[in-house]
């Protein structure tokens, strides 16, 4: 009966992609869900090689995207759910790809409050979990909800899978203390180090003991060089660390990777530190699977990012790099990585409140937007919520006036048209469902694939 279903299935994935409606990763898996509760299970002991899970608040479709690339160079053939559809329904379709004897393995990035149920059904080899921050919290909750689940499934699979934990952020770093089969990552360099604690980071307290951390390096939100002066817990030691870290502006990053295996000089051409945490991270996974570390740097290397993670499109004959947004600690290294640019920006900012969004969207008032001060030539600001954030923008003292239209094409339109004079290149940097109608935009218009073809 499976079969059938599963059949069926791919019928109604061929028959949403005929219809221009995306690639198809969503309702196909619906369907076969609701028809046949155990096909995750039935499915997954269909690959060869096992499964690979990845979740992170931050970063998981670039990781998986970054590891699919090496494991290319590698010549390992992977079922993937690459366009990002990250919950039970889009691991189910994406292993409607899965063939017996093809020596298969399932690389699958899952969303951080699916991630208890889709590892329960599909059994993974090997975990890569890179990440808790605060997002949408009227969905998740508070982040110690989410932890204490994740910890509960690290205790239920110790001694049968492996787990590549991120050390430098202590909620993470926790679940791997006592646990076998555990291999650390991190950043070991002190030149990116802020100069203090964000006000929107977020763990700052010792899970074990409540006492707050000392940081000796604060490197992205909450994640650094930590110790608890309470309880004396302090950050692991990371087998594989990024080190000599050379950030580009846009143009992308420089860093040596140390292993076991060795030293790897990395060139990536995607910017900002937190694509230097995801190149680590997808280092350590792709090693612990394996790979060599020669074809590790020819995966980075030539990453050409992912879905709408630093991708850069010609619109009306300028440049739009998009750079997605959607929580306070991702958005502030974007900022961030934006200011290493030189001359003045031109930037297009959609803020939505869809239900992937999340509803709330006062989390903007925890970006540190007052960065860009003095930066901006022009800003546009559009979506369902563009009023409140051009609000954010007066109150974070971008002088730029904000040209204010919800119309997303509209108002995509005239900032193109409003750098028509060689301005450059515009920074456009949606909320998830903006970077969905964005990324449908350019397709209808012939500019882009489709988001998930």
């Amino acid at each position: 009966m499976l079969r059938a279903w599963q059949a069926m299935a791919r019928g109604v994935r061929r028959l949403s992609r005929a219809a221009g409606r995306g690639g198809g990763t969503t309702l196909p898996g619906r369907m076969l869900l609701r028809a046949q509760p155990r096909a995750l299970e039935r499915m997954a002991r269909e690959l060869d090689r096992g499964s690979v899970l990845i979740s992170a608040t931050n970063g998981k479709t670039t990781m998986a995207a970054m590891v699919a690339a090496v494991l290319r160079e590698a010549g390992q053939p992977v079922v993937h759910n690459r366009a990002g559809s990250n919950m039970a329904w889009g691991v189910a379709t994406a292993l409607l790809d899965a063939k017996r004897g093809s020596d298969q393995l399932g690389l699958f990035e899952v969303d951080e409050a699916w991630l208890p149920a889709v590892a329960r059904a599909v059994r993974p080899r090997t975990y890569l979990l890179a990440n808790l921050f605060r997002d949408q919290l009227d969905r998740y909750g508070e982040l110690e909800l989410i932890a204490d689940r994740w910890a509960e499934l690290v205790a239920e699979d110790a001694g049968r899978a492996r787990f590549v934990l991120n050390a430098d952020d202590p909620l993470v770093a926790d679940l791997g203390r006592g646990q076998d089969g555990v291999v650390y990552f991190g950043i070991d360099d002190d030149s990116q180090a802020l100069a203090e604690l964000g006000h929107a980071a977020d763990s700052k307290r010792c899970r074990n003991c409540g006492t707050p951390y000392v940081y000796r390096t604060i490197l992205l939100g909450h994640m650094g060089h930590y110790r608890c002066p309470g309880c004396g817990r302090e950050r692991p030691p990371p087998e594989v660390a990024a080190r000599a870290v050379e950030l580009k502006g846009m143009s992308g990053a420089r860093f040596t990777i140390c292993t076991p295996q060795g030293e790897l000089e990395a060139e990536l051409p995607v910017p900002g530190l937190y694509n230097v945490y995801n190149a680590v991270a997808a280092t350590a996974l792709a090693l612990e699977l394996g790979v060599s570390l020669e074809d590790v740097r020819a995966g980075l290397s030539g990453f050409g990012g992912a879905f709408g993670r630093v991708e850069t499109i010609e619109v009306g004959s300028r440049p739009v790099s998009i750079l997605l947004v959607k929580n306070p600690a991702g958005a502030n290294e974007v900022l961030r990585t934006l200011t290493l640019e030189d001359g003045q920006l031109d930037l297009w900012i959609a803020l939505n409140d869809g239900i992937a969004d999340g509803r709330d969207v006062s989390w903007i008032w925890d970006v540190d937007f007052e960065v860009l001060a003095g930066h901006v030539r022009r800003v546009s600001c559009s979506g369902t919520r563009a009023e409140e954030m051009a609000l954010r923008l007066k109150y974070a003292g971008i002088e730029a006036q904000p040209q204010v239209d919800r119309d997303l094409a509209r108002s995509l339109d005239a900032a193109v048209a409003a750098g028509a004079d060689g301005a450059g290149t515009l920074y456009a940097l949606p909320t998830y469902t903006a970077l969905i109608e964005l990324r449908e935009l350019l397709a209808r218009r012939g500019l882009a694939g489709r988001w998930a073809d």
